[in-house]
């Protein structure tokens, strides 16, 4: 029964990270799998709607109960409210793309996003699931951790996403350290292509698991970056008050 429960957890893990339809090869191939015991539960789950098939039965993604239940989770979160509030503040003052986020062991998941009127944009969406190198996001919280730490939550090989991406060990932890001396992370074309992050974290539990970041143009002038920073350190600074009056953990 466990083994069955884990499995299926990989499964719907499996088929939510890929951008694509999966066949059932494909599953297999990377989940690790006898084929006998997928077949099975894939019926199973297509049965049950949490995953979904073509009118052929070859392709398989995530079907819509997977969806009532991730609206689930954002509907019980007690902070969540209060950070759309921050979102739409933030954004209304500096007019970029923010967002709140939460970590997820060595990866950043999205609870909310609020676009930017600018056209230079790339919007993560709500319950994408980003490597937390590579973001601000996921370098802000890392930073609320210990050096063993980091090096326990993180895997062996971090994914490059661009040439400026930081995969080295050693050279992200001296990243944190200066993070920690700031107050704030700010990464530079490490996720995508034209775009840098500013992020803080929201300081309402210890260690931080949240943060606010926002997102801009690669090239926007360093006098409105610091009033970027600027914003969200105000903004971040707020709704952790704000939090931690509402007696919210």
């Amino acid at each position: 029964m466990v083994k069955s429960a884990e499995r299926t957890v990989r499964i719907l893990e499996t088929l939510a990270a890929s951008p694509d339809r999966l066949s059932l090869s494909d599953l297999q191939r990377q989940t690790g799998f006898p084929r006998s015991s997928l077949h099975a539960l894939m019926r199973t789950l297509v049965e049950l709607k949490w995953v979904e098939t073509d009118s052929a039965k070859a392709a398989f993604g995530i079907g819509p109960h997977a969806l009532l239940t991730g609206t689930a989770y954002l509907d019980k979160d007690l902070a969540l409210p209060y950070a759309l509030e921050t979102l739409d503040d933030l954004r209304d003052e500096i007019g970029h793309t923010v967002h709140f986020a939460r970590r997820d062991g060595a990866h950043v998941l999205y609870l909310a996003t609020r676009e930017g009127r600018s056209a230079h944009r790339v919007i993560p969406r709500v319950g994408r699931r980003l490597p937390a190198h590579v973001t601000a996001l996921g370098q802000a919280m890392l930073a609320q951790l210990t050096f063993d730490e980091v090096m326990s939550v993180l895997p062996d090989e971090l994914v490059r996403f661009t040439p400026h991406t930081i995969t080295d060990h050693m050279r992200l932890a001296r990243e944190l350290d200066d993070v920690r001396t700031r107050g704030w992370a700010l990464e530079c074309e490490q996720g995508t292509p034209g775009v840098q992050c500013v992020a803080v974290v929201v300081d309402y539990r210890i260690p931080a698991t949240d943060a606010i970041s926002c997102s801009m143009p690669a090239n926007l002038d360093d006098s409105l970056v610091d009033k970027v920073i600027d914003a969200i350190t105000r903004h971040t600074r707020k709704l952790t008050a704000t939090l931690r009056r509402e007696g919210i953990r």
